[in-house]
């Protein structure tokens, strides 16, 4: 399991083309060779960056999911809508496709975040709201985490 480390601003050129910070992209190394994928996220306006093993461990559980089911396939047709297979070009590019541009508001300053095995790619403005949102982060962290048996 991949565990992405750190938060970067970057900048989107006028072609959607996202220059890889070389901190984030010494962490993709291993796994650029197996594919990117990009989609919008479920409870954000952002995009995630899946690294293509996590991508297919995700889609295994998918899989699962009863088809003959109408809540499942509209689940699995708005969750895969907009995917997109994306490569990291010679010079340490990513294209983003215009519609997930758009999804996610992104102009031209823009934040990658890392999201234990995925990241995030924020329009920043979206991304400071979004952090600053959270009202009481030590009440979320005790409900979250607050029920774990291990000690940290």
């Amino acid at each position: 399991m991949l565990n992405f480390i750190g938060t970067y601003e970057c900048k989107i050129d006028a072609k959607g083309r996202l220059s890889l910070p070389s901190a984030l992209k010494k962490q993709l190394m291993p796994v650029v060779e197996e594919g990117l994928v990009l989609k919008r996220s479920v409870f954000q306006n952002c995009i995630e960056l899946y690294p293509m093993q996590e991508w297919n461990a995700l889609m295994n559980k998918i899989n699962g999911l009863n088809r003959f089911k109408k809540k499942n396939n509209d689940f699995i047709r708005k969750f895969t809508a907009g995917v997109k297979l994306v490569e990291v070009d010679a010079n340490s590019r990513v294209l983003i496709p215009k519609d997930l541009i758009q999804f996610a508001g992104i102009s031209k300053e823009i934040v990658l975040s890392s999201s234990v095995n995925i990241i995030e790619v924020w329009d920043k403005e979206n991304y400071e709201n979004a952090i600053n949102k959270v009202d009481d982060f030590a009440d979320l962290a005790e409900e979250v985490m607050g029920t774990q048996e291990d000690e940290y």
